[in-house]
């Protein structure tokens, strides 16, 4: 297999590895591959040869064959129209992805005032596609408009509300779900 045939296997091996609760390390013992290379394919700056993903896919108790599955099934591609409806979310609001994923993203049309603080275990981003907004976080207040951005790390406390009509404000964060592990 040479490198443009080799696959891109990196998030299917960390959700394996970690449900299975290993260290990099143990299967780096277990495989005989070195930890920086099982490293470097988690995060997709290696592409293993069908060799070492063989030796990978022993390692975690599995085959090569289901590792390369479950990478091509996380691969999606998926449009949102604007027109779609959101089931489940209040009016002025839409997921603007869908499903769980390893990004969560939400828009917030109208007047929005979440009139409640917030604080999420994960990297959260703000954007105010149009109107202007204000965000309170750690004990600052923030004026944003058209355009501008907000990054919130981890465990911010925050609150916001839309300041104009018409404000759209896009909340993109890593989900939930996910373990943000810093590089």
């Amino acid at each position: 297999m040479d490198e443009k045939e080799s696959p891109r296997v990196g998030a299917a091996v960390k959700r394996r590895r970690r449900a299975l609760q290993l260290t990099l390390a143990v299967v780096s013992s277990r495989s005989g591959l070195s930890v920086p290379f099982l490293s470097q394919v988690e995060n997709d700056r290696a592409r293993p040869s069908h060799r070492s993903l063989e030796l990978v896919a022993k390692a975690l108790e599995t085959t090569a064959g289901e590792l390369l599955a479950a990478a091509e099934a996380s691969r999606t591609v998926d449009v949102v129209r604007a027109e779609e409806p959101s089931p489940g979310l209040p009016p002025g609001v839409r997921a603007i992805v869908r499903g769980r994923h390893q990004l969560h993203a939400l828009e917030f049309s109208g007047e929005q005032d979440a009139g409640r603080e917030f604080q999420h275990r994960n990297d959260e981003l703000l954007y105010v596609a149009d109107g202007a907004a204000e965000v309170e976080a750690e004990g600052r207040a923030y004026r944003l408009g058209r355009g501008d951005t907000l990054y919130l790390s981890g465990g911010v406390r925050h609150r916001w509300r839309a300041t104009e009509p018409g404000t759209r404000l896009l909340v993109v964060a890593v989900a939930e779900h996910v373990e943000a592990e810093e590089e």
